[in-house]
C-alpha cells in the first residue's frame, strides 16, 4: 500500500516562477540586439537539440553547443572548454527554440562567472522571424 504524500514545501516553486526568478537577474535581449551585440563580438550559442537545427537553420556564426554540454563548453576555467570560451567578461546570448530553455541555462552560465551571460526573448524562433540571417544545416 502506497501514500499519498505532498512533495511541496514552502522552498518549492513551479517553472513559471522559477523562470521569474532567474530572469530578474540579468536584462534579456531582442533579435535585432542579438545580432547587433555579435557584431560588436559577443558570443552567440544555439543550444536547441540538432532536430530543431536541422529543420530550421542555424544563425550564421553561432557556436552550436548542446545544452547537456553547455557548462563544460563555455566555462573559460573548464579543461573542455570551446576555444571561444576566453573569459568571464564575455558576452554570451543564449539561444534556444522559443526562449526558455536559454533562460535557465543563462542562470547557470552566471553562476559559473560568465556575468555578461544573456539570452534571447523568443530565441531562435524570433530570430528568424525578425527577417534575420539563417542558414541551412
Amino acid at each position: 500500500m502506497s501514500e499519498n504524500r505532498s512533495t511541496d514545501t514552502p522552498d518549492t516553486v513551479g517553472i513559471d516562477e522559477l523562470l521569474d526568478r532567474v530572469r530578474a537577474g540579468y536584462d534579456r535581449i531582442d533579435p535585432r540586439e542579438a545580432a547587433a551585440a555579435a557584431e560588436a563580438g559577443a558570443l552567440l550559442v544555439d543550444i536547441r537539440y540538432a532536430a530543431l537545427r536541422d529543420r530550421d537553420g542555424l544563425i550564421p556564426g553561432a557556436l552550436v553547443v548542446e545544452r547537456n554540454e553547455l557548462e563544460w563548453r563555455l566555462d573559460p576555467q573548464g579543461s573542455h572548454r570551446a576555444p571561444e570560451a576566453v573569459g568571464h567578461d564575455l558576452q554570451v546570448v543564449v539561444i534556444c527554440n522559443e526562449g526558455y530553455a536559454s533562460s535557465l541555462a543563462v542562470a547557470s552560465l552566471r553562476q559559473l562567472g560568465l556575468h555578461r551571460a544573456t539570452d534571447l526573448i523568443g530565441g531562435f524562433q524570433a530570430w528568424r522571424a525578425a527577417g534575420l540571417p539563417v542558414s541551412a544545416t
